[in-house]
């Protein structure tokens, strides 16, 4: 029980290092005030500029698989308590929830895309592109980066239940089912702009139309 509860609070701490809001103290701005008022790499871009948002985007990828790749095989915390699937997936949970409600940052983080890739990354490798895949296409159908997000997360446990080269990865399926709820949970915000036909548009990446189409 100490060695799980451990490895969970570590990734939960590292997980609430929030890459925009860490890198936001050196420019003296909380971006929270700006923008969308998102702690994430997408208000990043649009109030920072791309080098800002890439940092930001590496920092709370590399978290994710910190987590999953440093924290959840480390030894000397005890017997193990469960297999090391399910405490690898159990600590990339952590931190995506970290992210979410920082520790450091008064509980108010991002939305927790770019962490659960990282963790999904250390995870299951191969896994990423299919995520990229449909977050790519549903962005350059929709122009919605916040369904295109949570699109991808959805596509984690329906990856999980096709693709079984060895058989079902159950560790696999529940961390994609948590991601997905904890991702559309986090997206509420942009859902309920969708429906008001309020939320932003990113007609760059629609290419194929016309951005008054």
């Amino acid at each position: 029980m100490l060695e799980i509860g451990l490895k969970l609070l570590f990734s939960y701490l590292v997980g609430s290092i929030n890459g925009s809001l860490v890198l936001g103290r050196f420019r003296g701005i909380d971006i929270r005030t700006e923008g969308s008022g998102n702690a994430g790499a997408t208000n990043a871009l649009r109030t920072h500029g791309f080098l800002f948002a890439l940092f930001a985007a590496l920092i709370d990828l590399g978290k994710g698989v910190v987590a999953v790749a440093l924290f959840a095989p480390a030894g000397g915390f005890g017997d193990p308590l469960l297999a090391p699937s399910w405490t690898a997936a159990l600590c990339g949970i952590a931190a995506v929830i970290g992210h979410i409600y920082p520790f450091w940052h008064d509980f108010r983080g991002g939305k927790g895309g770019a962490t659960a890739v990282g963790a999904l990354l250390a995870l299951a490798p191969v896994a990423v592109i299919a995520v990229l895949a449909v977050w790519v296409t549903t962005l350059v159908a929709t122009g919605y980066v916040g369904l295109s997000t949570m699109m991808a997360a959805i596509t984690v446990p329906v990856f999980a239940l096709l693709w079984r080269p060895e058989g079902l990865d159950p560790a696999l399926l529940g961390y994609g089912l948590v991601i997905a709820m904890l991702v559309v949970f986090a997206h509420r915000s942009n859902i309920r702009r969708m429906r008001e036909g309020s939320e932003n548009r990113e007609h760059r990446a629609m290419f194929w139309r016309k951005p008054d189409a």
